[in-house]
């Protein structure tokens, strides 16, 4: 999945420097752009991405009405280094008081996330979404799963006219019947063949391993699929087990993303973060201390952790845990037996940790206009035997009232690192705003 972007010249033509210039870019971007054939600014364009500046001279003042005639993002890398050169901010600065989207990475690396992310804008136009819900609301803990946008009809038109995005709903029922009829052999056989760290035993292993193949013939076949969801609390009834270890599996074998609780927009979320980036993405539950025991009641907990700036704290946990954090983002990781009361006794969670350090949380806004950042520190972890929240993430943000007064749900989206720089540019390609807490 590259960026298409159409190098343009002015009409003073192409020069040694800027051939030259070119051929540098075409190697530093070989593995996230393909650079189609140089146009003239003005000329009738094919179908691309991005158009993309490897020289910005004079002639720019002179073709300003053309400039801003282009409907395509802008990309500027005119230094040898595939950075905006300095030189070039008086033109830059005049296209964006035009209105023109414009990119100046002053990093190769931003460079490249904008190529990850104009890419992925394209191919979302031809992505579909599975989630396998019945009923969503009408099932355990109704009271609370009934508030949730994410399954409603608004929601999911929003995204499709916003993205090309489709959501297509299939039946967990018919999902949960389908994984009870796979064969204990061919379940031990997957097992064998993939061992995991787990503590749950061996039946409840066995029934993970036999949603995840029931999971992977439900969605093979169809490459647009790009990533799937399940109403596994609110309708648990309709399985055995919980989709933790498939989700898992799945990452591994196709890149498959996963929502819990089949969260479309915290699946489009982790799809945006996780494209930019090429990193590590999880989602999760987040109670900021601010809360009290409206948190406190849900985790089933007496009290937050007593720690020193507790207005700026959030404690994050789903499940029992952490979080749904696969294998291949983890620092540690067990599979362990259920904690939540709405699930089968036979089900399982996933007790993984990201390592210690910056972390970044984000979440789209309900409009899809919009990428909340939250830059953040996870600080320790902390567990309380019998509740809710055996272990749980401390996450210290910048302004916890601003959190509250503006967060946009209760499922925010987290990556490692600082990385509120990098998902601005994502924003920008995606066509968002970006609102940093």
């Amino acid at each position: 999945m590259k960026a298409r972007l159409i190098p343009l010249y002015f009409k003073s033509g192409m020069d040694a420097d800027y051939e030259r210039q070119l051929l540098i870019i075409r190697e530093l971007l070989a593995e996230e752009a393909e650079l189609l054939t140089p146009a003239p600014l003005g000329s009738s364009l094919p179908e691309a991405d991005a158009v993309l500046f490897p020289q910005l001279i004079g002639d720019a003042f002179k073709q300003l009405g053309q400039l801003k005639d282009l409907k395509l993002p802008m990309m500027m890398m005119t230094s040898e280094f595939g950075t905006v050169a300095m030189w070039d901010w008086e033109i830059v600065s005049l296209l964006v008081a035009e209105g023109a989207r414009v990119f100046t990475p002053y990093t190769i690396e931003q460079a490249k996330v904008a190529c990850r992310s104009l890419a992925a804008r394209r191919v979302l136009r031809d992505t579909k979404f599975v989630v396998f819900q019945d009923n969503p609301g009408e099932g355990m803990q109704a009271s609370i799963f009934k508030r949730f946008y994410w399954w409603e009809d608004e929601c999911t038109e929003r995204m499709r006219a916003r993205f090309g995005l489709r959501i297509e709903k299939r039946s967990f029922k018919s999902l949960g019947a389908a994984a009870k009829l796979v064969s204990d052999a061919e379940a031990d056989a997957v097992l064998r063949a993939r061992p995991v760290a787990c503590s749950a035993g061996q039946k409840p292993l066995r029934s993970a391993a036999k949603l995840y193949i029931a999971l992977k013939a439900e969605l093979a076949g169809d490459a647009s699929i790009r990533g799937a969801g399940i109403n596994c609390l609110n309708e648990s009834f309709h399985s055995d087990t919980t989709p933790c270890l498939a989700w898992d599996y799945l990452l591994e074998d196709s890149g498959l993303l996963w929502a819990c609780e089949a969260d479309t927009v915290s699946l489009l979320t982790e799809y945006i973060v996780r494209e930019a980036l090429a990193g590590p993405v999880m989602m999760s539950n987040v109670y900021p201390f601010l809360m009290g025991m409206a948190a406190l009641k849900h985790e089933k907990i007496s009290s937050f952790p007593q720690i020193e700036d507790p207005d700026n704290h959030a404690l994050v946990v789903h499940c029992g845990y952490l979080g749904l954090l696969p294998r291949a983002f983890s620092e540690t990781w067990k599979l362990e037996p259920k904690v939540l009361e709405i699930v089968n006794e036979n089900a399982t969670a996933i007790n993984g940790r990201l390592p210690i350090g910056p972390v970044t949380m984000a979440k789209l806004d309900p409009h899809f206009e919009r990428l909340q950042i939250l830059p953040s520190v996870l600080e320790d972890y902390a567990g309380y035997p019998g509740s809710d929240c055996r272990n749980g993430g401390i996450v210290r943000v910048r302004d916890g009232r601003a959190m509250m007064d503006k967060l946009y749900s209760h499922h925010q989206v987290f990556t490692t690192g600082d990385r509120s720089v990098e998902l601005k540019i994502a924003a920008k390609a995606f066509g968002l705003e970006t609102e940093v807490l």
